[in-house]
């Protein structure tokens, strides 16, 4: 297991940038039980499919989610192990048994 100080910090950045956003966090709980097409997440956020467009495209970036095309549909659903990457990086600061006090600064010579 890595921890935080190798873990590859591009897919953290982005990970936790995708979900800093309220919609993006109102997508992702639309999906947390099923599939759903764009249309049904317009519909349930009552925004623009060109506004969900965009954070779409911000959480594929960040693989928190999956596209499928089916006919002229897109279907999207969570992409769990992505969601295992940031829990297990924040995982390892809950194992910090003691942060160790900072050093004492000393007055310039």
């Amino acid at each position: 297991m890595q921890s935080p100080s190798t873990a590859s910090p591009e897919p953290i950045f982005i990970g936790f940038h995708a979900l800093s956003d309220p919609l993006r966090i109102s997508v992702i709980e639309l999906l947390r039980n099923q599939e759903l097409c764009v249309c049904d997440l317009c519909n349930a956020l009552g925004v623009s499919q060109s506004k969900l467009s965009f954070h779409l495209k911000t959480l594929r970036e960040a693989g928190l989610v999956r596209s499928r095309q089916e006919g002229r549909w897109i279907y999207y659903s969570l992409n769990i192990p992505q969601f295992a990457v940031l829990e297990q990086y924040l995982s390892e600061y809950r194992r910090l048994s003691q942060i160790l006090p900072a050093r004492l600064c000393k007055e310039p010579s």
